[in-house]
């Protein structure tokens, strides 16, 4: 499935702060915590709790979320499927670290393991 620009342009406008409590709902209904929710995206981004609360407080775009995010150089080994795309084939950058960002709060919520999630084996 490929991905529309306008699709792209959606997702990039979407606020970090509007999708944060559907991660939190979608783990916790696992039995997962938020402090391994903040664990994942800190790995993923960099941004420690302490950062993540700044960028719901300030309501910052997925775009630029990702523009100070300093992604993991592991961040490529997220690969499969979400929300009907593969994430190694999504052309925009933007929307493949989303897509990255989706794919390991999924499988938090699935019971993955920590360190198969954080990419240490």
């Amino acid at each position: 499935m490929n991905a529309t620009p306008e699709h792209d342009q959606k997702i990039a406008k979407l606020t970090f702060a509007s999708v944060y409590p559907h991660y939190v709902t979608k783990v916790e209904k696992k039995g997962r915590t938020i402090a391994e929710l903040q664990q994942v995206i800190e790995w993923l981004t960099g941004f420690d709790a302490k950062k993540q609360q700044e960028l719901i407080d300030e309501k910052v775009t997925f775009e630029k979320f990702f523009q100070q995010a300093k992604l993991n150089p592991n961040a490529q080994l997220i690969t499969g499927v979400i929300c009907g795309y593969r994430i190694e084939e999504i052309k925009n950058p933007l929307t493949q670290q989303i897509r990255y960002l989706d794919k390991i709060i999924d499988e938090l919520a699935k019971g993955r393991k920590m360190e198969k999630i954080l990419r240490e084996e």
